[in-house]
């Protein structure tokens, strides 16, 4: 199966994560969906989940100053996780071109999210994007 799947499955657990206040989750735990993953579509998802788990501050941090008029926590739960995930890998998953990154965020948010969501995603991840590519911290 695809990376789509192991970052749907990611924002699945990220989810259950954030309703139940960090309490982290085993990877022998995954939902029924990974089964049908590669194994190298779970190690991606592994690496995502644990990723976005030790960088969450920062990536919060860098959400909440691009996310002008919203909290973190007014947030939509699923577009604050698809933004945890989206600058995860335009961060520090250097291997993934960031234009495939934004749109996979923003085709994710078009099937989980609400009507605005994909719009709101793509106008902070791009404001993002833009600026790690001035610090040089991302390849176009």
């Amino acid at each position: 199966m695809s990376r789509r799947k192991g970052r749907e499955l990611a924002l699945q657990m990220l989810y259950q994560m954030d309703i139940t206040r960090g309490e982290a989750l085993k990877s022998d735990s995954f939902p029924e969906i990974a089964i049908e993953l590669s194994e190298e579509a779970k190690k991606f998802t592994q690496d995502l989940i644990q990723g976005i788990t030790e960088k969450q501050g920062v990536l919060d941090e860098i959400i909440r100053k691009y996310s002008l008029h919203w909290s973190l926590e007014r947030m939509f739960i699923i577009d604050r996780n698809i933004l945890r995930m989206a600058i995860f890998e335009l961060k520090y998953m250097e291997d993934i071109p960031p234009k495939v990154t934004i749109n996979e965020a923003i085709e994710i948010a078009k099937r989980y999210g609400t009507k605005d969501s994909s719009g709101f995603i793509n106008g902070i991840l791009d404001q993002v994007m833009n600026d790690l590519k001035n610090q040089q911290q991302v390849q176009t």
